[in-house]
């Protein structure tokens, strides 16, 4: 599965534009099916730099490459993967949800 497609890609903002955004969308979910990372696209510079919000072994928001996504492979040899059923939601959502599946308070 391709994880950046045509479409996908247009409808993205440009870095750029999603700055000011004190809550930007959350446009597409990639993820890791055989180990516990998720990455949720808020923003794409149109070549290979993605912004968004990383859950990992911590999460945090911050600038990653469609390259290095790419390349990555789970533990199993899995390739990360887009959520194809993901719908656009707004990142306080988005954190809302990571920190409470992760028991924390927020």
């Amino acid at each position: 599965m391709k994880l950046l497609t045509e479409d996908l890609k247009k409808s993205l903002p440009s870095l750029d534009e999603m700055r000011d955004d004190p809550d930007p969308m959350v446009h597409a979910k990639f993820f890791t099916p055989d180990a516990h990372w998720t990455w949720y696209i808020v923003a794409f510079d149109g070549k290979d730099i993605f912004h968004g919000f990383v859950d990992g072994d911590f999460p945090e928001a911050g600038d990653f490459a469609l390259s290095e996504l790419e390349s990555i492979r789970g533990p199993l040899g899995l390739k990360v993967e887009r959520d194809k059923y993901f719908v656009p939601k707004p990142l306080s959502k988005i954190r809302s949800e990571v920190y409470r599946n992760r028991g924390w308070k927020r």
